[in-house]
């Protein structure tokens, strides 16, 4: 559902510019880094692994999702 299989720039993600929430402080977060094509997800404990990617309507639904409290467990 939304998630897509790794590109070249998934390879490539320590390129990206990444970012977590100002609330993270020094926790374990994810992490989120924008591409012109893809969402990119990672763990900051692990930075080196492949993050997940996801088709950017996907991510937009999501945050909605969490915005207006529509997800569930």
């Amino acid at each position: 559902m939304g998630s897509k299989e790794a590109d070249p720039m998934a390879e490539n993600h320590q390129a990206l510019v990444w970012r977590k929430s100002r609330f993270c402080g020094n926790a374990s977060c994810v992490e989120v880094a924008f591409h012109a094509d893809a969402v990119f997800i990672r763990d900051s404990k692990n930075p080196g692994t492949a993050p997940l990617q996801f088709d950017p309507d996907a991510w937009r639904d999501f945050l909605a999702g969490l915005r207006s409290e529509t997800l569930s467990d």
